[in-house]
């Protein structure tokens, strides 16, 4: 499945007000996780309070260490100070990388704002060498809008 076929099914996930917020994220992240092959662990990281840091909220693939994450550190924590898109072609050649899994080779990380202030980002590892595109990146720009939405 393409890319812009999976845009009408994140629409009427976000527009399920029956369920939570936390299980339409969740939903998103299975979704993605399940429709893109090489989206192997899909989750979202959210500011954490009034903290400079961001705490790890609903994701799909292997469970992960890192729950906060200081701003600054590894790439979400980059994004959360830079406030801009950051693809990873291959992360062993990142110096501010933290590993979650040594299966991963690229990560993709967009940020989420709500009323121009960046409240956390959508966060995708795989484990395919360089395999997100500028087609990835709208496209993860566009979920993090509807996402935004429902915050």
């Amino acid at each position: 499945m393409n890319l812009e076929q999976l845009k009408p099914q994140i629409t009427t996930i976000i527009n399920n007000k029956e369920t939570s917020v936390d299980d339409r994220l969740l939903s998103i992240c299975t979704l993605l996780e399940e429709n893109i092959s090489y989206y192997n662990w899909v989750g979202f990281y959210f500011k954490n309070g009034d903290k400079n840091e961001l705490k790890l909220g609903p994701y799909v693939g292997e469970p992960t260490d890192h729950i906060i994450i200081p701003f600054g550190k590894g790439i979400c924590g980059q994004v959360a100070v830079s406030n801009e898109n950051f693809v990873v072609a291959d992360v062993a050649a990142q110096d501010n990388y933290i590993a979650c899994s040594i299966t991963v080779k690229a990560e993709i990380v967009i940020p989420i704002f709500v009323n121009g202030e960046n409240l956390g980002q959508i966060d995708i590892d795989s484990n395919t060498p360089d395999p997100f595109t500028v087609a990835d990146e709208r496209f993860l720009e566009f979920v993090c809008a509807q996402v935004a939405t429902i915050l």
